[in-house]
């Protein structure tokens, strides 16, 4: 056998074995995988100013994206949605847990392999005025990065900053413009501008559109829709908006009090939910037929503390079909099928 066909062989061979590891691994298509992470922030008190105790904000979450999906995080105001994506962008350090992205930890990464990554995952914050500086035009808030980072050279800089622009709806001549001369949609479209400018992969919407009229949400859930079907990017969409979620997700991860209570896709979550807090949320759904009359899952009780949970399941307290064992033991996650997992005592097997 020549030379030449002995590598053309051990070519082939090599593909073979990538392709095969590939089928054989049911993990090879997800750009992220989230296995137990927590995040607890110290509470600090007494005489010394020593550690009391922990707000429990992130406790102990598993879930994994697709590339080029969309997973929709829910649940109500202070669950630890925003602390849970923030953490994975290693803008807040983990306590316990790993962070897989493209199949490297990334809890591990020290700061020059974190600088690297930072091109590669995006957020958008909720508050686009806020997180803005109102000292810079929008070319050079847009453009910072690029340049930090080299992303384009400088003699493609101008042209690639208004392309970019352009692509969010944005036109060349507000580059000079400031934030405080932009409506809201526009600055949460500077906003988009500035995190897709770094050509990321994956970027966290935190709530984007919470603090926008409704005929702008729509506007603006249809340009990152739009946006991830041409650059392939991948999002973990936070919002405490079902109807916005339901309308952007392919997957949902249901949240109360730091952990994941239910996931799934997002038809079989919205067909069929199974844990009560999911049916409590989702009867809160305005409906825009009144004709048609849902019966509303009203919650008894306050959310309990994160920094003192209760023991067992931590719903239980809120729960009408609360069991015995409810109070005593947490319940272990349970796949109903179809990749839809809920954490509740009523599925356990009898």
């Amino acid at each position: 056998m020549s030379m030449e066909n002995q590598n053309v062989n051990e070519e082939v061979k090599a593909t073979e074995t990538v392709a095969t590891s590939a089928v054989n691994d049911p993990n090879a298509d997800n750009i992220l995988e989230v296995r137990h992470l927590k995040k607890y922030f110290p509470i600090k008190g007494g005489f010394f100013g020593g550690v009391t105790g922990n707000v429990k904000a992130v406790d102990d979450v598993t879930f994994s994206i697709k590339r080029g999906t969309t997973m929709g995080l829910v649940g109500e105001s202070g669950c630890g949605k925003s602390t849970t994506g923030r953490t994975i962008l290693r803008l807040l350090d983990k306590t316990e847990g790993d962070i897989i992205f493209n199949g490297e930890d990334i809890s591990t990464f020290d700061k020059d392999k974190l600088r690297e990554l930072r091109t590669k995952m995006q957020i958008i914050f909720q508050d686009p005025y806020s997180s803005l500086s109102p000292r810079l035009p929008i070319g050079e808030i847009i453009g910072e990065a690029v340049r930090e980072h080299g992303i384009v050279s400088k003699e493609e800089y101008d042209d690639y900053i208004s392309e970019v622009m352009k692509e969010c709806g944005l036109q060349e001549y507000h580059k000079d413009r400031y934030p405080h001369e932009f409506s809201g949609g526009q600055r949460q479209r500077i906003c988009i501008a500035r995190a897709l400018a770094l050509k990321p992969d994956f970027v966290v919407c935190d709530e984007p559109v919470s603090a926008l009229d409704v005929s702008i949400q729509a506007q603006i859930i249809n340009l990152l829709r739009k946006l991830q079907k041409d650059r392939n990017l991948t999002y973990l969409f936070i919002s405490h908006d079902l109807s916005v979620v339901e309308h952007i997700s392919d997957t949902i991860g249901v949240m109360y009090l730091g952990s994941l209570v239910e996931t799934g896709n997002t038809e079989d979550i919205f067909a069929e939910p199974l844990h009560p807090y999911t049916k409590a949320l989702f009867s809160a759904i305005p409906m825009p037929d009144p004709d048609i009359k849902k019966e509303r899952i009203l919650l008894q009780g306050d959310i309990p503390s994160p920094a003192n949970p209760p023991k067992g399941c931590k719903f239980h307290t809120r729960c009408s079909q609360c069991m015995g064992i409810c109070k005593e033991k947490a319940p272990t996650p349970k796949d109903m099928g179809n990749g839809h997992v809920v954490a509740c005592h009523l599925y356990d097997e009898k």
